[in-house]
């Protein structure tokens, strides 16, 4: 039986949000940039993505709403592969997702290159759909799934640490499902 984070219960269904609405994604104008403290900015295409060593990862969906789906398989790129291939400034402490749409999600890089953290470009074997963020979105199981970020266009690695669409209106910033990091509880330095 798979463990729970603390204030988690099994989900039946996946709730399906899109907190800018749904774009529109044109696959063959889609790419995958990095940017920031790089030595190399990336821009690859899905196609280039889908080549790259792929890594499949079972695991819990963890909504901060207290929600989780569980053994969900994902399939992608190791984000540590990304970071390698960009040669991301030792001096970074963050990684800044962001969507075709504009939103974005602060993720600490410790955890964004975790062996099991990937851009996921399938779930349960099949492609993303568009409410699942096709072409590709980071999965990261150790944070809420608010740091997910659908239709992912860039990761912007960057020493400061930056508010995201969520972070601003008072979400915890590494938000840390088994810590219970769900909101702010006080000023903290990141």
């Amino acid at each position: 039986m798979t463990t729970l984070p603390p204030g988690q219960v099994r989900g039946k269904k996946w709730n399906i949000y899109g907190a800018l609405g749904i774009p529109r994604v044109d696959i063959t104008k889609w790419r995958l940039k990095t940017s920031g403290l790089v030595k190399n900015q990336l821009e690859l295409s899905y196609d280039e993505l889908s080549r790259m060593e792929q890594t499949v990862v079972k695991d819990g969906f963890h909504c901060v709403e207290g929600w989780s789906i569980v053994d969900v398989v994902w399939e992608g790129v190791r984000i540590k592969t990304i970071a390698e291939k960009t040669e991301y400034h030792p001096d970074c402490k963050w990684v800044i997702f962001r969507s075709i749409e504009g939103y974005t999600a602060p993720v600490p890089i410790k955890y964004a290159l975790k062996e099991d953290s990937i851009i996921a470009l399938k779930l349960n074997g099949e492609p993303l759909t568009i409410e699942h963020g096709f072409p590709a979105r980071p999965i990261i199981p150790s944070v809420y799934a608010w740091k997910s970020v659908k239709w992912l266009t860039e990761l912007i690695f960057n020493k400061e640490y930056m508010n995201g669409y969520w972070e601003a209106q008072g979400y915890h910033p590494r938000g840390d499902v088994w810590l219970e990091e769900r909101r702010k509880q006080h000023i903290e330095q990141y």
